[in-house]
């Protein structure tokens, strides 16, 4: 009787141990992940970014799904990107010079801003691994991918975008965290218009 005794007492804490930890979290299928893209229509928070070469910026970032987003640095960074009308335009707040523009589609971020997504395409993932928590999916565009690749990293119950890392064609890394989104809101077009940002800024194309 003893001997049980102090076996229960034993088995009582490695129980509460077992129970206590986190259950291994299933990966999430790509037909979720490419549901939750569709269906994400806006969303604003804010962002933290680790920039190549290790420097890290704070901003607000506004998603107008398909083909908009904004990310407004937080000072003393003076930078402000747009993607709106099929384009990306890189504003230096420090310049009066013209932003820097470049076609959207010549970016890794097109595979999330695209109208349909669809993860299942030919050669779209590359790369899939799950953990405790979290489940990254690596991506690219099958018709470009010279242009680089987007790995994402989703959470489930329910689904959502926490944060992704951008390896352009030159093999820099950019890596993109989500905080505090909201989904489902008013945006106004304006924020994601390049002529009317130019137009405050009083630059000239």
């Amino acid at each position: 009787m003893l001997v049980m005794v102090y076996f229960r007492l034993l088995l009582a804490p490695l129980l509460a141990l077992v129970l206590s930890l986190p259950l291994m979290a299933k990966e999430i299928p790509i037909g979720e992940i490419s549901d939750f893209l569709n269906n994400l229509k806006t969303a604003k928070g804010s962002f933290t970014q680790i920039n190549p070469d290790g420097t890290i910026s704070t901003g607000r970032i506004f998603i107008h799904r398909p083909g908009r987003v904004r990310f407004e640095y937080d000072p003393p960074d003076p930078a402000l990107v747009i993607a709106g009308g099929r384009k990306v335009a890189i504003f230096d707040g420090k310049s009066n010079e013209p932003p820097q523009q470049f076609p959207l589609r010549r970016t890794p971020l097109s595979v999330i801003l695209a109208r349909n997504v669809d993860l299942s395409r030919a050669d779209m993932i590359t790369n899939t691994r799950s953990d405790d928590v979290s489940t990254t999916i690596t991506a690219q565009d099958p018709e470009h991918p010279e242009i680089g690749s987007i790995e994402l990293v989703f959470t489930a119950n329910p689904v959502e975008l926490r944060q992704w890392l951008i390896t352009d064609e030159a093999g820099s890394q950019t890596t993109v965290i989500l905080n505090n989104m909201e989904f489902g809101i008013d945006l106004k077009s304006s924020l994601f218009s390049i002529p009317i940002e130019m137009q405050k800024l009083k630059v000239s194309p």
